[in-house]
């Protein structure tokens, strides 16, 4: 089993500090030997990841930034962060994962939702709020996540009224949900549990939203081939 090694944390650690080209030059045998380490926990976490659910695509996010119309100009992601996508139109969502000293976390949900796909949520949403909230108020959620997070709108989107009972829930532009996770497990073999276990315990969000994303209001599916 793979474990991310304390030598990781400390190069992303000191890139931080020295973010240029020049430092990345001289300690870039560091860097290849942390992103293996990386790669390896990668490959180990996505075997695990697939015992529980159907991954289409995994990658690993560049370390290059693209700073062309960023203010902040340093070169470098001070981290390594991966994603990993749900195979199929008939599943929705993606889990991600953010390896950083001091901030690591997974996180999971829809970060950018279709317009067309944001719409349906809503409908199904202000038709009945309630299968949504059994989710995200059970034990398990709420011992790992806490509450649902991401982009909202200030008062309420465009039909519906600010007083609808499900007007919290309606708010959202995106649906998303993360736990940090402390160093100290991160360089441990406790890591990919930990990380695993918060994956499962968003699934019944990602059966939830699947259902309503791939049925109209009154039951029948969107898609082809009876799925």
């Amino acid at each position: 089993m793979a474990i991310i090694e304390k030598s990781t944390l400390a190069f992303c650690r000191k890139l931080s500090k020295n973010n240029n080209r020049e430092w990345f030059k001289e300690n870039k045998e560091t860097y290849q030997m942390a992103l293996e380490n990386v790669k390896a926990f990668q490959a180990d976490l996505l075997s695990g990841l697939q015992k529980m659910d159907e991954i289409d695509k995994n990658k690993m996010f560049r370390i290059y930034r693209d700073v062309r119309f960023s203010k902040d100009k340093t070169p470098y992601n001070p981290d390594f962060r991966l994603s990993f996508s749900r195979e199929g139109a008939h599943r929705r969502g993606g889990y991600y994962l953010r390896i950083a000293p001091g901030n690591s976390f997974v996180a999971a949900g829809f970060w950018g939702p279709e317009p067309k796909d944001l719409k349906l949520i809503r409908s199904h949403i202000a038709q009945d709020d309630k299968p949504l909230r059994k989710i995200l108020s059970s034990k398990k959620f709420k011992a790992q996540f806490g509450t649902l997070d991401g982009e909202q709108v200030k008062s309420a989107p465009k039909g519906y009224a600010k007083d609808h009972p499900a007007i919290d829930l309606l708010r959202y532009k995106q649906m998303i949900v993360s736990k940090k996770i402390a160093d100290k497990v991160v360089c441990t073999s406790d890591f990919k549990k930990e990380v695993l276990t918060s994956y499962k315990a968003i699934r019944p969000f990602f059966d939830y939203m699947s259902e309503i994303l791939t049925h109209d209001l009154n039951g029948v599916s969107l898609l082809g081939g009876g799925k």
